[in-house]
């Protein structure tokens, strides 16, 4: 409770309230992967898709569960892949931490916290590597991807260039600005690096109309607005201070917002208490979700609201063995 009023004293202007309030779990196949890291569901609200510890896509089938859809590692080995949580297997096995289809095409694009970016049609399987490097320097620790709903770009962040996802679970890592904000052009297939330098740069989401783009700044705790139109395409400027640290920024169904998941963390002893912010493009925070209910104790990285069965939010965590859904009223 000292959480929530710590938030509210230093967000005192919220304009809505949450509405989303049933909660149901939707479990991943038991003794089996964790950690449905991101969260999508494809154009025909089909899913959801998530990526989960052992390197795979999974993806939910009512009345059935959780299938394998796909798979980043070439030439994956099941016997030893297969319903493992061993980070340190990352580099063999994979570990996607991000998703994002393509609205007209249905590809889904995946970024690999170790083995790179890549694309698999909608029939699910191997992905096929589109990069592991970008500007001659290659990808650490890729964090999150979004498709452009106008363009079809797709922009995605490498987190660092000096540490993966082996330190930062471990606790090795240390402040760090080498991050990196990276645009992939379907077209012309060129891979180029839009911004350098960044401060563990999260989880960019598009805007709904194609002319900015939003990312976290992790460690200062703030979400920054990129320009990708306009007099002032390719400056940035800080859109919201958060008094937490924030994660991956998902868009809304209503045009203008996104939601970001973010945590508190204390070190010694160890303990988070997870929100979610839905906020819009001018930096008003609309509602405060607290999670700990639900998520006690535990990281929640991504909230991604859809249109369905009157408004549907999904909530991934890298440390659950489920997907959380609430559902409004």
């Amino acid at each position: 409770m000292l959480c929530i009023f710590v938030i509210l004293f230093f967000l005192p202007h919220i304009s809505g309230f949450d509405p989303y309030k049933k909660f149901t779990k939707l479990s991943l196949p038991p003794g089996g992967p964790i950690g449905p890291e991101s969260v999508a569901l494809d154009r025909f609200n089909q899913g959801p898709y998530v990526g989960v510890t052992d390197g795979r896509i999974l993806k939910y089938k009512s009345n059935i569960g959780f299938v394998e859809f796909a798979h980043t590692a070439p030439n994956r080995n099941k016997t030893l892949c297969d319903g493992v949580s061993d980070i340190n297997l990352g580099p063999i096995c994979g570990r996607v931490f991000g998703l994002s289809f393509d609205p007209e095409t249905g590809i889904l694009y995946l970024v690999d916290a170790f083995l790179g970016f890549f694309e698999v049609g909608p029939n699910g399987g191997q992905a096929t590597l589109i990069a592991n490097s970008a500007g001659g320097v290659r990808f650490k620790f890729l964090s999150g991807v979004d498709v452009n709903p106008i363009t079809r770009e797709v922009y995605f962040t490498d987190a660092s260039k000096t540490y993966d996802l082996r330190d930062v679970i471990q606790g090795n890592a240390l402040a760090d600005s080498t991050g990196r904000l990276i645009k992939y052009n379907p077209t012309t297939k060129e891979v180029k690096v839009e911004l350098d330098g960044l401060p563990v740069p999260v989880g960019p989401a598009n805007s709904h109309d194609g002319t900015f783009l939003l990312y976290s700044e992790n460690i200062n705790k703030r979400i920054i607005k990129y320009r990708l139109q306009g007099l002032k395409a390719h400056t940035s400027e800080a859109l919201l201070n958060l008094p937490i640290n924030p994660l991956k920024i998902k868009r809304a169904p209503i045009f203008g917002e996104f939601w970001v998941a973010a945590n508190i963390i204390v070190q010694q002893p160890r303990s988070i208490t997870p929100f979610g912010f839905k906020f819009d493009s001018l930096g008003l925070v609309l509602i405060i979700k607290a999670l700990q209910g639900q998520y006690n104790n535990t990281q929640v990285n991504v909230l991604q609201e859809y249109n369905v069965n009157g408004g549907t939010l999904f909530v991934g965590s890298r440390e659950a063995s489920y997907v959380g859904i609430f559902n409004k009223w």
